[in-house]
């Protein structure tokens, strides 16, 4: 409060030195009193205009007996303001477009299943779809596991001869380590699909069950301990 205080003071004296207060009638109306500050917003002069080297700064206009008639922002301030306007407004335009999207599924939701129940036989049935889909990389992954390991043996015994691979062999081994590693990604993809297919389906339980105003059914011990086997 000082510091205020004797901010505004240094402000008034500074328009008394310029005669700028307390002057009559006509004169007082027609005069124009703009003080400038700087970026930590502290009023640094005034005077009738804006100094050149302040002209992107935050301002205020002042009449005759020091009260303020108006205010300008910095440029800096101008520039941040409507940076959080646009961010304000594509926010709101991406929490209106989530809200149709939920609609839509919400809707979705209530007019596919007729209970829960159905909506665990169908994550059963896409998660079998999957389990036949990691069957046969599994197999590939231990084919191509094979085709490396002879590849890699074959290589290594010319190594310990002391002989050097030709290039066919080590082009043959180059393509088995990719193919493997290729198999081990494609393995760990479609596991994480998998996860990625529970939450999804224990989400759209939930969701079922706050649009239809059911409480959460408790899952039986028989079928948490293996996956119910759907009807295709």
């Amino acid at each position: 409060m000082h510091d205020l205080k004797s901010r505004w003071g240094s402000v008034l004296g500074t328009l008394a030195v310029l005669g700028l207060l307390g002057l009559p009638g006509g004169a007082a109306a027609q005069s124009k009193i703009v003080c400038w500050k700087d970026k930590s917003g502290k009023v640094i002069g005034c005077g009738d205009k804006v100094p050149p080297e302040y002209q992107s700064s935050a301002t205020k206009e002042l009449d005759s007996r020091g009260v303020t008639r108006r205010t300008t922002e910095s440029a800096e301030d101008t520039n941040q303001r409507r940076m959080r306007e646009q961010e304000s407004a594509r926010a709101k335009i991406e929490e209106e477009r989530r809200m149709v999207g939920q609609k839509r599924q919400d809707t979705a939701l209530v007019e596919t299943y007729s209970n829960e129940r159905e909506i665990d036989l169908k994550r059963d049935r896409d998660l079998q779809v999957l389990d036949g889909h990691l069957e046969q990389l599994t197999v590939a992954y231990k084919a191509a596991t094979q085709r490396y390991n002879e590849t890699k043996a074959r290589f290594d015994t010319v190594e310990k001869n002391n002989k050097t691979a030709s290039p066919a062999l080590k082009d043959e081994l180059a393509r088995a380590t990719v193919e493997k590693q290729r198999m081990e990604q494609a393995i760990e993809a479609k596991q994480k699909e998998k996860e990625e297919l529970r939450e999804r389906f224990a989400g759209y339980k939930k969701r079922y069950n706050e649009l239809r105003g059911n409480a959460p059914q408790p899952v039986p011990a028989s079928q948490s301990q293996s996956p119910v086997t759907a009807k295709k």
